[in-house]
């Protein structure tokens, strides 16, 4: 450890080719849902480009992540952003069931 009181602080990130969406709570939100397609083998992993089999424990890590960010932020987000966070959860919850069930 340094002695520094945040090592990150003048940190600047290198400018990202394309445009990029906006960093908000829908947009992390709906970067966890989208991970957790991939790992339910429904969508391509977006390094490879390959679709790989489902890997249900990794698809049960993001939705389990999902319900804690849906538990502490209760009351603290807005229509849209509860909307996507549940939205997601079900559609993720639904689908794991038939990916699991085989």
């Amino acid at each position: 450890m340094s002695d520094d009181k945040n090592d990150n602080e003048d940190l600047e990130l290198p400018a990202a080719p394309g445009d990029l969406p906006e960093l908000d709570f829908a947009t992390f939100v709906m970067s966890i849902i989208g991970s957790a397609f991939v790992h339910l083998g429904d969508a391509p992993d977006p390094d490879s480009g390959k679709e790989e089999g489902p890997n249900l424990l990794m698809a049960r890590q993001d939705i389990e992540l999902l319900v804690l960010l849906q538990e502490k932020t209760k009351g603290n987000l807005t229509g849209e952003e509860e909307r996507v966070l549940s939205q997601g959860l079900y559609d993720l919850r639904m689908r794991y069931i038939e990916v699991a069930k085989g």
